[in-house]
């Protein structure tokens, strides 16, 4: 459950960052923040889906080694849900 707050809120930041780096596929702060969300919770799921190990996160015995890959699974999947709703939106709107 830990995982999942934290993929979520660190996607939420990779979201924003990635709408700052790519402005042409910004959905601006709402819209990025809410694709970043979903994205980052999204993350950490799909990369166990696929079989790569997301390591549980311990509240009582924290260590980078379970922060980490949680904090790379949520900027990855926030940041690139974002693009490819950009990339969509900005295709529509042509």
């Amino acid at each position: 459950m830990y995982e999942l707050i934290l993929q979520a809120i660190i996607g939420a930041i990779g979201g924003n960052v990635a709408g700052g780096l790519l402005k042409k596929l910004s959905l601006g702060f709402v819209g990025n923040t809410l694709a970043g969300l979903v994205g980052g919770g999204a993350g950490g799921f799909l990369l166990q889906m696929m079989g790569i190990d997301v390591p549980t996160i311990d509240p009582s015995n924290l260590s980078m080694a379970s922060l980490l890959p949680n904090i790379g699974a949520g900027v990855g999947g926030g940041g690139i849900l974002m693009i490819v709703i950009g990339f969509i939106k900005n295709l529509l709107g042509k």
